[in-house]
C-alpha cells in the first residue's frame, strides 16, 4: 500500500502541498554546498521528541563541521502525520516523526508493537529495538520510500477513563475506548472487553468532554500534555503496549546525500535517541506526579488478568510472519 496525494482532500492540506512544492522543503544546498534538511512533526515544542530533534540538529552541525543542518517545523505546521508521510514519499519533505502503529499499513510486521504484552519490560523492548530485529524493521519501509533512522521512546500505553476505574479487563466491558487508526489496536481493545473507537488525537479532548468515548489509552506525558487528565480522572497503569516513535526519512532525499553525509545524519539521529530517552523518563515521572496532584486516581493493577485476556489474540496470529516475529522477540534474553 502506498500513500498518495489522494489522501490530501481538504483545502488546507492541498495548500500545504502547493506551498511546499514552491519552497522545496525536502532540503536544499546553497552555493557553498551547505545542506539544510527540513523536518516537520505534530508535537509541541515542550515535548521530549522535539527537544531531541533540536539536539540532533546541534550534533549534525558539529559532525559535519557546519555543512549540514536541520530546520524544524513543529506543532503540525505542515500538516498531520499522514500529510507529512505523504510529503516524504514524494520527496517534498526530508524527515518526520511517526508512531510505529500507523506504519503497520506499510510494514505489516510493525503491528508487533500494537500487540499487547509482547515485551516483558522496558529493557527487553530496547534490546529488540537496538538489535537486528529493530534495525530490519526500520529499513522495511524502503519499498514505499520511507526509511527509518531511529526509534524514540514513547513509553508504555495505559488506559484512562472519565467515570469508571479500570482494575481488571472486566471493567472495560461496555466502554467506548478511543484508539489510533490501527487495526491491531482495535483488536487489542476488543480482546480486553472494550469497544474500540478510532478518533484522531486532535479531536479526542472534545470527544472525552462530550462523552463520545468513555476513555482512551496513551502514555503519561501525552495524557498530561493533552490536558485529558482534566476530564479523565482514572489512569490505570496496565502498560499493555510499548509503541515507539520512529524518526522517518524520505528515501528519495536520503539518496541525494553522499555516504559521508548519510553517516553524519545517522550518527546525529542515534545520539539524539539517548538524549530523548533521558528526557522521556523525566517527563513521565513529572506527568504522573502532576496528574495525581490534579486529582487523578492512579491505579497500578495486577497485570496477570490483562495478559491472560489477550492470549487468544496472540494465538490468532499463528501462521502469519508477525507470529514468528513474536516468537523471536520472546527468545531474546
Amino acid at each position: 500500500m502506498k500513500l498518495g496525494l489522494k489522501g490530501l482532500t481538504n483545502t488546507l492540506a492541498i495548500t500545504i502541498v502547493v506551498v511546499l512544492a514552491s519552497i522545496n522543503l525536502s532540503g536544499c544546498s546553497d552555493d557553498n554546498g551547505h545542506i539544510t534538511l527540513k523536518l516537520a512533526h505534530g508535537l509541541d515544542t515542550k515535548h521530549a521528541v522535539h527537544k531531541a530533534m533540536v539536539f540532533m540538529n546541534e550534533r549534525l552541525k558539529e559532525l559535519s563541521n557546519g555543512t549540514m543542518d536541520i530546520e524544524i517545523y513543529p506543532s503540525g505546521q505542515l500538516g498531520s502525520e499522514r500529510d507529512t508521510m505523504e510529503l516524504l514519499q514524494i520527496g517534498s519533505l526530508a524527515i518526520t516523526k511517526v508512531s510505529a502503529s500507523p506504519m503497520e499499513a506499510f510494514v505489516p510486521e510493525m503491528k508487533v508493537f500494537s500487540i499487547p504484552y509482547v515485551f516483558r519490560d522496558e529493557d527487553h523492548l530496547w534490546d529488540v529495538l537496538e538489535g537486528d530485529i529493530g534495525k530490519k524493521l526500520l529499513l522495511a519501509g524502503e519499498s514505499v520510500r520511507l526509511r527509518g533512522l531511529a526509534y524514540y521512546d514513547a513509553g508504555s500505553r495505559s488506559f484512562y477513563t472519565r467515570d469508571k476505574p479500570i482494575r481488571t479487563p472486566k471493567d472495560l466491558e461496555g466502554l467506548k475506548i478511543r484508539v489510533m487508526k490501527s487495526q491491531t489496536s482495535m483488536q487489542m481493545v476488543e480482546a480486553l472487553g472494550g469497544s474500540p473507537t478510532p478518533i484522531s488525537f486532535g479531536e479526542l479532548y472534545t470527544a472525552l468532554q462530550q462523552g463520545v468515548v468513555d476513555g482512551a489509552e496513551n502514555n503519561p506525558p501525552s495524557f498530561f500534555l493533552s490536558s485529558h487528565y482534566k476530564i479523565a480522572k482514572f489512569y490505570t497503569l496496565d502498560m499493555h503496549t510499548s509503541v515507539p516513535d520512529i524518526l522517518l526519512m524520505s528515501s528519495h532525499v536520503w539518496k541525494t546525500l553522499n555516504q559521508q553525509q548519510q553517516a553524519w545524519l545517522q550518527e546525529a539521529a542515534q545520539l539524539s535517541v539517548g538524549y530523548q530517552r533521558k528526557l522521556w523518563k523525566a517527563s513521565t515521572d513529572a506527568a504522573l506526579k502532576a496528574v495525581e496532584e490534579a486529582g487523578v486516581t492512579i491505579i497500578r493493577p495486577d497485570k496477570t488478568a490483562f495478559k491472560d485476556a489477550v492470549k487468544g489474540m496472540h494465538n490468532s496470529y499463528k501462521g502469519q510472519p508477525v507470529f514468528d516475529l513474536m516468537q523471536q522477540i520472546a527468545d531474546i534474553e
